[in-house]
């Protein structure tokens, strides 16, 4: 069987300070087991940054369309169209969005779920 959707502001959800289309999973029949790895499509309007997020995944940023700024744990660094970016586990990050258009880039990240921390355990961002 054949999974179709379209990524697209309009099936996006707020969170993270910005919309975003969670694409992986997908809604999986019963029984079927779930992927490894998780990804969404993230849509920031001109002139907005994205709230700070920290997690205990890698993750690795595709922009589909627009251009903008990431800081990344005191780096920074520009980005646009076609640019991969990687970002490593337990760095803060915010994306800003200084341009005229949309910001929209599709975020693959693993594991699926952020390891369970231990009572007394702290990530360190």
């Amino acid at each position: 069987m054949i999974t179709k959707f379209r990524i697209h502001e309009g099936a996006a959800v707020g969170e993270f300070g910005m919309a975003c289309q969670r694409i992986i999973p997908w809604q999986a029949q019963e029984g079927q087991e779930e992927p490894p790895f998780g990804g969404m499509a993230c849509f920031l309007p001109a002139g907005a940054s994205s709230d700070p997020d920290c997690h205990d995944q890698d993750e690795v940023m595709v922009v589909l369309s627009g251009s903008g700024r990431l800081d990344l744990g005191g780096d920074k660094a520009e980005c646009t169209t076609g640019d991969v970016v990687v970002l490593p586990r337990n760095k803060e990050h915010v994306v800003h969005n200084p341009g005229p258009e949309t910001l929209t880039w599709l975020s693959v990240y693993w594991p699926l779920h952020e390891p369970k921390r231990t009572e007394g355990t702290e990530v360190s961002a």
